[in-house]
């Protein structure tokens, strides 16, 4: 029969479940931070209170709390109780586990490695505030109005110097335009391309589709390129298409870079036939094993339109972007985004002095140094554990791709699931439905998505699902 506690507010029923106490407190509560019914920052009562209301040992309830804690889904701290941890994301929609019951219930998984998302748990959020504090002291009483469509000048500036320095991006205050993420910015370049006349956008053949999506929604049909261990092969970049989107520095989600013989040819070819090249840096600052890949922008200031984004140095909730446009289309882009600023000055502001502070430098390289160790552990654990596994795309980045033995993707996202793993395979999603290739068996792993505290974990599941011989198939 199950129990309820009325305690620090909170009013929950427990079915503690199993073949004992402290197993079935354990995954009651689990699955309680799952469904949602405990949200994060949840206080749970003292040991005391709820093994009182329970009718059980206080030592059973304590080591149920430790061993939550020890999982990541509860914290624990001296003078603020044991609390559901933070940051404990949701599977995506569809996922599902097998209750003891037999039947299926949605729930959140205790780890999360699915690609696309830093560690949002490490923004610095001290360092943040101080630098909001700073600048909206500094901030003249006319920043608070409609403001620059381009966006706030402190930030423009900010940003030409560091992507200067640190991309080698040849950029002009002038013609920077702040957005409110890349899509954003994708946007207003897909309006600009339809505006002139433009049909046709070359893109990579593999890439995310949401992308795709919003070129059509511009009006924009897309040639799909093919690629190979060099990258995109722009040798198939004909005279049509009057734009191509490409991620030259890391390709997402394959993981190569674009070699040094085709950065040159699509920059000839922008030049020969007056299209446009769209650079997605969009985790340029993560690179581990050579000298970062500068920008291809660097190299063709008037032909390449640069696309950068805090979302992966800092947190995609930001919404926070912007785009280096060549003189030609630099106006354009403005009329496009509309006579006022769109982007939040107070959150544009803070972002300008958290870099001429010298902040965003530290976070940056705090913040290589913390995904670079997770790669190296990744990497070295599927080869001790998961020899079968081939791991590609590892120079940058917080993603790799593992590539599969064939036939065993189907068997090991359920299997990760039901581990309470999210994981992500490289699908039909990342393929544009128009690209003559079909995608390997493989997974495209993001190691930068969970908190510290949950990354042995995550890494020791999937490094279990992986080496399971039910789940991967060596032939």
């Amino acid at each position: 029969m199950g129990k309820t506690w009325a305690t620090l507010g909170i009013d929950l029923h427990l079915e503690p479940a199993g073949p004992g106490l402290r197993r079935g407190l354990t995954d009651a509560l689990r699955e309680a931070v799952r469904s949602g019914r405990l949200v994060p920052g949840t206080r749970l009562p003292s040991s005391r209170s709820l093994a009182a209301d329970l009718g059980i040992a206080r030592n059973t309830v304590a080591d149920a709390y430790a061993d939550l804690v020890a999982e990541g889904w509860l914290t624990a701290r001296q003078g603020s109780g044991t609390r559901v941890a933070a940051g404990v994301p949701a599977l995506p929609s569809g996922t599902h586990t097998t209750t003891p019951a037999g039947g299926t219930a949605a729930h959140r998984p205790a780890y999360d490695l699915r690609a696309g998302f830093p560690d949002v748990s490490a923004f610095p959020r001290a360092e943040w505030l101080r630098a909001a504090r700073r600048a909206l002291t500094a901030a003249p009483n006319e920043a608070f109005g409609y403001g620059d469509p381009r966006g706030r000048v402190e930030l423009r500036t900010a940003l030409a110097a560091y992507l200067a320095r640190a991309r080698g991006v040849r950029a002009d205050p002038e013609r920077i335009v702040i957005c409110a993420g890349f899509s954003h910015g994708l946007t207003l370049l897909g309006r600009l391309l339809r505006a002139r006349g433009a049909d046709t956008v070359a893109v990579e053949s593999y890439g995310l589709d949401e992308h795709w999506q919003l070129l059509t929604a511009a009006g924009l049909r897309q040639v799909p390129l093919p690629m190979d261990e060099l990258g995109t092969d722009i040798r198939q970049l004909g005279p049509g298409p009057a734009a191509v989107l490409l991620t030259p520095s890391h390709q997402f989600p394959m993981g190569v870079a674009l070699h040094h013989d085709r950065r040159a040819a699509v920059v000839d070819w922008a030049r020969r036939t007056g299209g446009l090249v769209l650079e997605d840096d969009y985790d340029g600052e993560f690179r581990y094993d050579r000298r970062p890949v500068g920008a291809l922008q660097g190299l063709a200031p008037d032909e390449v339109v640069y696309l950068g984004t805090a979302s992966k140095s800092l947190a995609p909730g930001l919404r926070l972007a912007w785009m280096v446009l060549p003189p030609a289309v630099a106006g354009e882009v403005t009329e496009a985004k509309g006579g006022v600023d769109t982007c939040g000055a107070p959150d544009q502001l803070t972002l300008a002095e958290f870099i001429t502070s010298g902040a965003y430098d530290r976070h940056v390289r705090a913040s290589r140094s913390r995904y670079r160790r997770r790669r190296d552990e990744l990497v070295a654990a599927l080869a001790e554990r998961a020899p079968a596994i081939r791991v590609t795309g590892i120079a940058a980045g917080l993603h790799i791709v593992l590539r599969l033995p064939p036939g065993t993707l189907r068997r090991v996202i359920p299997a990760a699931a039901e581990r309470g793993l999210a994981v992500e395979g490289l699908t039909p999603r990342h393929r544009h439905p128009a690209a003559a290739v079909t995608p390997p068996d493989a997974l495209v792993l993001g190691y930068g998505t969970p908190a510290d505290h949950s990354w042995s974990g995550a890494l020791d599941t999937l490094c279990t699902v992986l080496s399971d011989p039910a789940v991967i198939s060596v032939p």
